[in-house]
């Protein structure tokens, strides 16, 4: 005879999302990094995507790319951090199952479109400093638009499986999220079904696309490179690498980070749990609050902007 509660625990309506278990005390005191973090996100991203309209000297393709990189970056830090606060600050641990696919399927696809937009941003350089003279007639709106359009397109295509596959399999282990949003390995491993085909596509798009990523925006900086060491003067190379720099600070900011917490994520470790999930947040919210930072910072044109802006107020 089966046995009931198991009978009626199959498939239901919710998860629980517990946060950080072990840390549960600290809940409050680490919404408070984390709060700082979005608020900073919010205030940085925003600002860039003000200048760039506002500012018709930077209608360029790397502005524009810039603003893209902005826009997913807020969309995903929304995705996974207002759950969050609310786990920490009101206890509400409950997630409906239609919602949990949801913010699982979003999650994926930003952290996909932004890595298509940094090899739209090498190609950009690389234009830029390889081709100066055809820039304007390659990087066309047009064409930021078709690239645009088919970097969102495929972060909605390829991240569509994933969802799709795991509402398919069985729950009946437990309801019970060991993490603060819903995190595909997570939500997978609580089906008491064949998940492979799930963790296979999973695995193949977590680690294929971004390796492959990485690879055209090397291939893309190898020319690069060639040419800012050619060029005859000092200055002209710190000056020509510089426009460089800002991107490769990003993409190092960005990979790094996701690539091992997903390694850590999928290796027999002795690690705790709890530091496995701070990491799992840590890595996916950091590189999103970094790059208004960075690119405020090391991007002259806005620096520039962004200064005059405040010296325009006071006077």
């Amino acid at each position: 005879m089966p046995d009931s509660n198991t009978t009626d625990f199959i498939n239901p309506s919710t998860f629980i999302l517990l946060g950080i278990p072990g840390l549960e005390r600290a809940h409050v005191w680490l919404s408070i990094p984390f709060c700082t973090m979005y608020i900073i996100a919010i205030l940085g991203n925003f600002t860039i995507l003000f200048i760039v309209k506002r500012e018709r000297s930077l209608h360029e393709p790397m502005y524009y790319f810039l603003c893209m990189v902005a826009i997913f970056d807020l969309l995903l830090f929304t995705s996974i951090l207002p759950k969050m606060l609310s786990i920490f600050w009101f206890n509400s641990r409950e997630i409906y199952f239609s919602a949990c696919f949801t913010q699982m399927y979003f999650i994926n696809c930003f952290a996909i479109m932004e890595s298509g937009i940094f090899v739209a941003m090498a190609f950009d350089r690389y234009v830029a400093i390889c081709h100066p003279l055809r820039h304007s007639t390659i990087l066309t709106n047009r064409a930021v638009v078709k690239i645009g359009l088919a970097v969102v397109l495929r972060g909605l295509l390829l991240i569509l499986p994933f969802p799709l596959l795991a509402s398919r399999w069985t729950y009946c282990k437990t309801n019970i999220i060991p993490h603060t949003y819903c995190k595909h390995i997570s939500v997978v491993n609580l089906a008491c079904s064949d998940i492979h085909a799930s963790s296979y596509y999973s695995l193949f798009v977590v680690f294929f696309f971004p390796s492959m990523d990485v690879l055209f925006i090397a291939v893309s900086y190898i020319p690069i490179l060639r040419a800012i060491f050619s060029l005859p003067t000092k200055d002209a190379r710190v000056k020509t690498f510089g426009t460089c720099g800002t991107h490769l600070c990003v993409i190092f900011a960005s990979y790094i980070p996701i690539l091992f917490s997903s390694i850590m994520h999928r290796i027999d470790n002795t690690m705790p749990l709890y530091l496995l999930i701070l990491m799992a947040n840590v890595y996916l919210l950091v590189p999103p609050t970094l790059h208004p930072i960075i690119y405020g910072v090391r991007t002259k044109q806005i620096r520039d902007r962004l200064l005059s802006l405040f010296t325009h107020r006071r006077t």
